[in-house]
């Protein structure tokens, strides 16, 4: 196997991860609307907690929070990782990656400050 492999298999990975999450996703909703649908086949009554979460709610303010937190510290972890190599491609190549989780976590910052 070549250089050229590793890439791809990033790449890759990065789908996987991806689409999994995506697929356990759809797959919580499914099951949520199934046990609402069984419970009023049955003549149950739904609580408006239960039918709050059906609906597709937008994330609240704290999740932003996090998120932000998180994406800002990948940055600042994947630049210091940069930083410790002593070679200046590796550092200068590691900087310019960590400014996308950086931008992205600033952006969740932001939606945390400014959101309703």
């Amino acid at each position: 196997m070549g250089i050229e492999w590793v890439p791809i298999v990033m790449f890759i990975s990065i789908a996987v991860v991806v689409g999994l999450a995506m697929y356990f996703s759809y797959r919580t909703k499914h099951e949520m609307q199934a046990t609402a649908r069984a419970a009023l086949e049955k003549g149950h009554e739904l609580s408006p907690e239960f039918i709050a979460k059906l609906g597709d709610a937008l994330p609240s303010p704290q999740s932003d929070l996090r998120r932000g937190v998180i994406f800002t510290a990948i940055a600042i972890a994947l630049s210091l990782f940069g930083w410790l190599f002593p070679e200046e491609d590796i550092q200068g190549i590691m900087l310019s990656v960590s400014a996308f989780p950086f931008l992205i976590g600033v952006a969740y910052l932001g939606l945390h400050k400014f959101g309703k």
